[in-house]
């Protein structure tokens, strides 16, 4: 651990050592008795290879890592990566096209897959020159790629976002990348980065540490996240399945079985689970792992792992993200997806980011759709020119009705942007500091939330 977690280490050291697990701080000093530095150790480490005993009883299928996932459907769970899975995750690098010669910069957190096992370790088994940030920069990012002359980059959610948003210089086509490989790009910032920074190849990857199926855009195909084939499919059968948003798991039909959607149409991925493409699940109570399966998908006796993804693949085999099954809300009989929505408003030019989600509203059915947005540096809210904007580009029953301008948007370590405690907020105008606007059909605008109008709503006397 980092020295700064001193506080949180000595909290359970007691138990660790109980345990006999073996602690060490990153750095050249330890302020804790029982807890060894590690530079000091690896320093004084012998050189020779390790010996082969230490290794005698590891598999293939021996737990290599525990990665804990982000906690967004439940509390955080350590996911079981074993040797085999951690070295076919690493080979994407190479099949992305790194070879050996390549810089590879990343910003990412370490205790993330993309970060660790495709970054660091992948570089490892490549024999690659790896660049680790402190953390991610946006004023700093494309300088670190010049002194060091990176020619690949990871990103992951929002990364390639910020660099776009970052202000424009005369030096950003000076570089030397020729990669971008991450996961988590929508269509509208991959054109924005490379007309502004150049023809850099995109690499996106569709996956997830505990899933045990991944998917390639191997073509470039601008907003996808994947390629499928007759005979990927066969080597990796998954189905994209009609979907219950409120009970957030798939419909089923009268026998019982889960109900396919139709070519462009959105579904639940669900994944086969065989002896090829296991699901290792999550250390700890078995419940944990068997809440991720689905059974009698196609057949009576199949097994899948429910991804939680709603995705659709078109009549070309690309695969497209459109939002995690608890992102997607019901409103007036309808699914919305917050990805869509979120990228029809990020059009507007006095808008720089934008999050969208749904919230309950008493005495209605399903959630309306609100937006915490952020304004773009020097830009006035426009409620009439966004009103228009929303109309004209999305579905009635899509249109946010309620908006909240933030100076900064909240996002986790793994830059994505956080919806849980905004959906707990709600549109509460006693509650909340910020700006708020509602939708107001009649002046055709979005107009300031005031107390009158949110008892209004409340009351169901203000028409949603």
């Amino acid at each position: 651990v980092p020295a700064d977690l001193r506080e949180n280490l000595e909290e359970i050291l007691p138990q660790l050592q109980a345990e006999h697990v073996r602690c060490f701080y990153l750095g050249l000093t330890s302020p804790t008795p029982g807890v060894e530095a590690l530079e000091p150790a690896l320093d004084a480490a012998p050189l020779d290879p390790v010996p082969a005993d230490l290794r005698a009883g590891i598999t293939r299928k021996s737990p290599a890592l525990f990665i804990y996932t982000s906690g967004t459907t439940g509390l955080p769970k350590p996911a079981i990566l074993t040797h085999e899975r951690v070295l076919q995750m690493i080979r994407m690098l190479s099949l992305s096209g790194v070879t050996a010669d390549d810089v590879v910069y990343s910003v990412l957190p370490l205790y993330h897959a993309m970060g660790l096992v495709l970054g660091v370790l992948g570089c490892l088994e490549l024999g690659a020159t790896c660049v680790l940030a402190p953390k991610f920069s946006a004023s700093c990012f494309w300088e670190d790629c010049r002194r060091h002359r990176v020619t690949v980059i990871q990103y992951v959610g929002e990364v390639l976002r910020y660099l776009c948003n970052a202000p424009q210089r005369p030096e950003d086509r000076t570089h030397t990348v020729r990669l971008a490989f991450g996961n988590g790009l929508r269509a509208d910032v991959w054109e924005a980065f490379q007309r502004r920074f150049g023809p850099i190849r995109i690499f996106e990857v569709y996956g997830s540490t505990e899933g045990n199926t991944g998917f390639v855009n191997y073509p470039g195909r601008r907003g996808a996240v994947g390629k499928t084939s007759c005979l990927l499919r066969a080597l990796s059968p998954f189905e994209l399945v009609q979907f219950d948003t409120e009970a957030a798991e798939p419909v089923r039909d009268r026998a019982g079985f889960c109900v396919p959607v139709g070519p462009g149409e959105p579904g639940l991925l669900l994944t086969r689970v065989l002896g090829r493409n296991p699901f290792l699940g999550y250390r700890g109570p078995r419940e944990l792992s068997e809440r991720k399966l689905v059974r009698k998908v196609r057949r009576a006796d199949d097994i899948y792992y429910n991804t939680g993804d709603v995705l659709s693949v078109d009549r070309e085999g690309f695969l497209y993200f459109h939002d995690r099954l608890g992102d997607t809300y019901r409103w007036k009989g309808e699914n919305v997806s917050t990805r869509e929505v979120e990228g029809v408003l990020s059009l507007v030019d006095f808008l720089q980011q934008v999050n969208v989600y749904g919230v309950s509203v008493p005495g209605c059915e399903g959630k309306v759709g609100m937006a915490a947005v952020q304004l773009a540096p020097g830009r006035a809210f426009d409620g009439q020119k966004l009103y228009q904007h929303v109309r004209t580009w999305l579905p009635a029953y899509a249109v946010p009705h309620f908006i909240r301008i933030q100076d900064t948007l909240e996002i986790t370590n793994t830059f994505k942007l956080v919806k849980s405690r905004l959906v707990r907020e709600g549109f509460d105008v006693g509650a909340i500091a910020d700006s708020l606007f509602v939708l107001d059909g009649q002046a055709q605008t979005f107009r300031p939330l005031t107390q009158d109008t949110y008892r209004a709503v409340c009351e169901g006397t203000w028409k949603l």
